[in-house]
């Protein structure tokens, strides 16, 4: 793709990166086939190519509109376009840049304004999320129904393995994740320890940015980002052999780190080092548990696994889970499109709820066709998305710590 960007801009870090994207697309229009917006809408303005085009357009120096806005804000960031383009386009990092330079030019609607700001301010912060959602279950029963439904139910959580190993891995406690699912992580720990690994955590930590970077505040992501690197810097050089972050949303986060701070003359380093470090559990158990153990676990239940986005598209770790749950013994079902997104995407539930519903219901369609006993995934907000009164979702580490605590 030809392109002629702005001579200020083009001098540019993120110039010179767009410049490079773009001209790595040859328009064959593949991603539009796995575009979950472009299906839903028709529109080549409401899938990757088209949006490429208006990117480009806006950074060759054309005044966007609310309009080209609209076509940015209702892609889900899923980045199965990014699979299935043959030439490699990077179109995650060029649609970041897009928005970022669109949020500058075009004026949003007040409401618009303050729901985002308001999600800025509360949901990367434990502190602040938390007895908010606490108050949500404790005023329950009393909330609007189209409220209620998103309000998780208050679950039981064990405490912590207590016993040392020499080996040592760094979990990342994240925000939303550690508020509402504790148990995740305190599943991990209990894997891990079977598999005499210590599960250690640092509480200065908090969210990974991707939220505040998916909404075009890339300051607050790279606080957020250096926040993080100093609570586990002094874990990092204790020689931990690795950071496992459960939520796979943020652990494509956190593996981006070394790209996102590369131009800072301190964190920069350091950065390349937590990206290096930075694991999903299924990279670390699939290694681990050796197949004596395996062999113990026996025949189980049918489940369904949704395969979150971050997982296949970002991580580029489709169909690891689904192995090691299988190898646990569990039957999986065959879920139809399943590298579609589930519309939960971050925020996107709550900006683009008209489409996000679509993609949910077809979703849980999908995931409900052969009636497993249980539906499990590896991200918390496909897990909230998800969830039903009648079915909670869980992580899928915390089927095999049930697993393990038979063995």
């Amino acid at each position: 793709m030809q392109t002629r960007l702005t001579a200020e801009f083009a001098q540019t870090q993120q110039g010179r990166d767009a410049q490079a994207i773009l001209r790595s697309c040859v328009h064959c229009g593949f991603c539009t086939a796995t575009c979950p917006t472009y299906q839903l809408l028709g529109d080549e303005r409401d899938g990757p190519r088209g949006r490429i085009y208006l990117i480009k357009q806006v950074l060759e120096g054309d005044k966007p509109t609310r309009e080209t806005q609209l076509r940015l804000d209702r892609c889900l960031t899923c980045r199965a376009c990014e699979t299935s383009c043959p030439s490699g386009v990077q179109y995650g990092r060029l649609l970041d840049i897009g928005r970022e330079q669109i949020e500058k030019q075009v004026n949003r609607p007040w409401s618009q304004r303050l729901l985002r700001s308001l999600l800025l301010k509360t949901v990367p912060y434990r502190g602040r999320i938390g007895p908010l959602i606490k108050a949500g279950q404790i005023f329950k029963p009393l909330l609007p129904s189209s409220i209620r439904q998103k309000v998780p139910a208050q679950r039981q959580v064990q405490s912590w393995p207590r016993r040392s190993h020499r080996r040592l891995m760094l979990v990342s406690e994240g925000c939303i994740q550690s508020v509402i699912s504790p148990a995740t992580n305190q599943a991990l720990a209990e894997v891990l320890d079977k598999l005499s690994i210590e599960l250690v955590s640092a509480e200065q930590a908090g969210c990974c940015g991707a939220m505040s970077q998916h909404l075009s505040a890339p300051n607050q992501a790279r606080e957020m980002m250096k926040a993080n690197i100093d609570a586990w810097w002094p874990h990092i050089a204790r020689d931990i052999e690795a950071i496992i972050v459960s939520a796979s949303g943020c652990g494509a986060m956190v593996k981006d780190y070394g790209y996102l701070m590369r131009d800072d003359p301190v964190y920069a380093a350091k950065a390349a080092k937590v990206s290096a470090l930075a694991k999903d559990p299924v990279e670390i158990i699939r290694d681990e548990l050796k197949p004596q153990q395996w062999s113990q676990l026996g025949q189980s239940e049918l489940i369904a696994f949704q395969s979150p986005c971050t997982l296949q598209h970002g991580q580029q770790l489709t169909g690891e889970v689904e192995n090691l749950l299988q190898q646990c013994g569990f039957r999986l079902t065959v879920i139809r499109d399943s590298h579609l997104c589930c519309g939960s995407a971050g925020t996107y539930s709550l900006l683009q709820p008209e489409l996000s519903k679509q993609l949910q219901q077809n979703k849980l369609q999908a995931l409900y066709q052969d009636h497993p006993s249980r539906i499990v995934t590896a991200n918390i907000g496909c897990q909230l998305h998800l969830s039903t009164q009648q079915q909670p979702l869980v992580h899928w580490i915390e089927l095999v710590a049930e697993k393990l605590r038979n063995v």
